[in-house]
């Protein structure tokens, strides 16, 4: 009977949701049309202001001149901030119940917060009062009613406090995504799932898991209502918890710990926006997670808050593009790369100035130079005499610099110093003279004539140059030059696979970790500050000097901040189960005076040593007190697909407690298995099989469908899914991580569990992907029964 309830509250959630999204995007694209009609208006009309300021600049009176710079000042002003709010500034909406009091604020919004007695009917069922929308700036129309409230209005407020808890007059809350001009889709959180609410007549639609929320709270059962309570309760303490410290989150697949965090970024963000002016830091695993992520929380003004970067694109002006084998990634990930780079770093000055054999390095102009060694020898000429330092001398003169503990680049100085100190006993002239003032004069002229003569800039150049972290890591893929630096850190077998991984085009998510670690070690060297150069409009008078010039846009401002950023207020980590000790050790950098929220789950892990990590992350955040929270409603999954994971989980994790799942569709998962044979006519049954398989889900689901394969076959799966459109999309098992899909193909669980210590892990998180519907395609290696279930995922 239980089952009978969950499916009947659940089981019709997704069939017209495309045909419901699509009427509330158009919905919304209406409203966003008018607002845009609306500021052209206004735009208009700041244009008509100046072009009239400057008739009363004719009249020529005292009076009228300075009501002209007035008018011009406030015109120019308005005019340049609504022309950079004009893109991308709509991005949310809440719908109320009628309030306490019929008090309107400046913004044309009603002030009250709770709802009015009455609002709600004793049969549950209410109609919504007011419907606001969120965005950058505020606009009215032409009656003064609010088309737009600017987020950082009180009346804003509830958009960012509202939670199922304590949702005050809070029935809906939408968040918009659009694209300049463009409403490119919805996704809405319901506060009051109990209730039944009318908007203009019609039942209050729900767009994405807002609609599960809404089907299950509407269950005629007291079960069904207890678990909504409890999925309420759980996630809102975790919102609302104090910010001093550090947070923990953990929950099994389909408990909302990404969206947990990402509300809790933007309440923290409201609740104390001076405190976190220094910004929000989002870590995700993925740029696909990232995507999703930026769908559900906007950038929040002007400032540009929040930061949402994948684990790969933390490093400026680097992105990873590849992805290691999993023996190279466990190398590179681990703490023993550490000691390779601190060794890398000072044996990279043996070097000299250019790359290793094959692979020149560019200089300051880009242009690429030849690959040299360091010279031997230095000779200057001071005094009118010729000084030298044989190689011997320069090698203990190299030692003692490097024997300070600041990073390479940064001991440079030192290293200068210990040259003209050695010049200078070798020239003999501090014998000539006994008096201390005379000696250090005699000094100071020597240094002046050493530092300023060719010779020496050219050899200091050449013999400690400024290190690049890129330049390092292009060091590092001659395999023999590895070898030294990685003796009894690495095996030869990783030494090998590390220094042909770094000599391919592009980046992997594992080298963005090194780079950092790299910064961190060599250090920036100094660099004098350019004066800043005179602006010729600082020297307007008059009418000119009150026009304001083109301002930085909403984008440019947030990009600038970003890139200009390199700690933050608060981290929220993503996934952090995934994070490998050098990854936590870059991430760490980042919130060395941060509170964080860190959110994962052990149990979809896809790093080896689960211990190392747990030493690096408690590295990262210090001493901070913790806080943890414990999520353990799968409310996504159904209980057919959540079962057959759990067999996996009991396999990869013994003792671990799968999170309960509470509904159930009365689909169980399929398998499917290809016919043995040829290792060609295998892989050929698979992709066809795996073809039909997706192409049959699309015609059973109206959202997406995602193909996850091991990680080397994504290349291969998407060429087996050409031609079947948007909806599907093939993944790699490590692209998975926090994403979903109406409907999924697993593609041979033996392939994905054996590609690396941590695949079980991997795997149990490819099976929890599904909302719906999920089919398992067995390949040569997994030993099918009869049934076609794989050797993994039998009782």
């Amino acid at each position: 009977m239980a089952a009978q309830v969950q499916q009947s509250a659940v089981g019709s959630v997704h069939d017209a949701q495309d045909s419901v999204r699509d009427r509330e995007i158009s919905v919304e694209q209406e409203h966003l049309d008018r607002v845009y009609r609306r500021l052209e208006e206004k735009i208009h009309d700041a244009e008509f202001l100046l072009s009239d300021a400057a008739k009363r600049g004719q009249v020529g009176t005292p009076g009228a001149l300075a009501e002209r710079d007035a008018q011009v000042y406030r015109a120019g002003i308005h005019l340049n901030r609504l022309n950079n709010e004009f893109e991308d500034f709509l991005f949310g909406r809440i719908d109320l119940l009628l309030g306490k009091d019929g008090k309107k604020g400046p913004d044309g919004a009603y002030t009250s917060v709770e709802p009015a007695e009455g609002a709600v009917r004793d049969d549950g069922t209410a109609d919504i009062a007011e419907t606001l929308h969120i965005g950058r700036i505020g606009v009215l129309d032409e009656d003064y009613a609010p088309l737009v409230i600017d987020w950082r209005a009180p009346a804003a407020a509830p958009f960012y406090r509202a939670t199922p808890v304590q949702p005050g007059r809070v029935v809906r809350r939408r968040v918009i995504r659009s694209k300049g001009r463009r409403v490119l889709g919805v996704e809405d959180d319901l506060m009051r799932p109990e209730l039944t609410a009318r908007l203009d007549g019609r039942e209050l639609p729900v767009i994405g898991d807002g609609a599960l929320m809404a089907a299950l709270g509407q269950a005629r059962s007291h079960t069904m209502r207890d678990i909504v309570s409890s999925i309420q309760a759980e996630q809102d303490l975790v919102v609302r918890a104090p910010a001093a410290s550090v947070t923990y989150v953990e929950g099994g697949p389909g408990t909302g710990k990404t969206a947990v965090a990402l509300h809790r970024a933007a309440y923290l963000l409201y609740q104390d926006r001076r405190r976190y002016a220094g910004g929000i830091l989002i870590v995700s695993p993925t740029p696909l997670l990232v995507a999703y992520t930026e769908g559900v929380l906007p950038s929040l003004g002007e400032e540009g808050q929040v930061a949402i970067r994948a684990i790969g694109s933390l490093v400026d002006g680097v992105e990873a593009t590849l992805y290691d084998s999993p023996a190279v990634a466990r190398a590179k990930g681990s703490y023993r790369m550490l000691k390779v780079l601190r060794k890398a770093a000072r044996g990279a000055l043996e070097l000299g100035p250019a790359a290793p054999a094959g692979r020149a390095a560019p200089d300051e102009d880009g242009e690429q130079r030849p690959v040299t060694g360091p010279p031997a020898r230095l000779r200057v000429v001071a005094f009118g005499r010729r000084l030298e330092l044989e190689a011997d001398e320069l090698e203990r003169i190299r030692r003692t610099a490097l024997s300070g503990t600041a990073p390479v680049n940064l001991l440079r100085p030192r290293a200068r110093r210990l040259l003209l100190d050695a010049l200078w006993a070798r020239s003999g002239a501090a014998a000539r003279h006994a008096d201390p003032e005379l000696a250090a004069e005699l000094r100071a002229s020597f240094d002046e004539d050493v530092t300023t003569e060719d010779a020496f800039i050219t050899f200091l150049d050449a013999w400690w140059p400024e290190l690049t972290p890129k330049a390092v890591l292009a060091a590092m893929a001659d395999e023999k030059r590895l070898g030294r630096w990685a003796r009894r850190i690495l095996n030869p077998g990783e030494v090998r696979k590390v220094a042909r991984s770094l000599k391919r085009d592009g980046h992997s998510v594992h080298d963005i970790a090194v780079l950092d670690e790299l910064q961190a070690i060599l250090g920036a060297p100094h660099r004098p500050r350019k004066k800043r150069e005179l602006d010729p409009l600082d020297q307007l008078t008059g009418l000119e000097e009150l026009m304001p010039v083109r301002e930085e846009t909403q984008r440019e401002r947030a990009e600038r901040l970003a890139q200009e950023r390199t700690e933050y207020a608060h981290v929220i980590v993503d996934e952090a189960q995934d994070l490998t000790p050098m990854q936590w050790r870059m991430v760490g950098r980042r919130g060395r005076h941060a509170t964080w929220t860190v959110v994962g789950d052990p149990a979809q892990s896809s790093w080896s040593d689960p211990d190392e990590a747990a030493e690096a992350r408690d590295e990262a955040l210090g001493t901070r007190p913790r806080r943890r929270f414990q999520l353990t409603v799968n409310y996504r999954n159904p209980s057919e697909i959540a079962e057959l994971a759990a067999k996996v989980l009991a396999l990869a994790m013994p003792g671990s407690e799968a999170p309960r799942a509470v509904r159930s569709t009365g689909v169980e998962p399929r398998f499917v298995s290809t016919g043995a044979g040829p290792d060609t006519a295998v892989r050929e049954s698979l992709g066809q099989t795996v073809r039909a398989e997706a192409g049959r889900l699309l015609g059973l689901v109206d959202g997406t469908v995602g193909v996850v394969v091991a990680m080397n076959r994504r290349e291969e799966a998407r060429r087996w899914l050409a031609g079947l459109g948007d909806r599907v999309v093939a993944l790699g098992s490590l692209e998975a991580k926090g994403l979903e899909y109406d409907a999924t193909v697993v593609v041979s669980p033996a392939e994905i569990a054996d590609e690396s210590p941590a695949g079980l892990r991997v795997l149990y998180v490819a099976l929890t992907r599904a909302t719906q519907q999920l089919t398992v395609v067995s390949g040569e290696r997994d030993e099918p029964d009869a049934a076609g279930v794989p050797d993994l995922l039998r009782d």
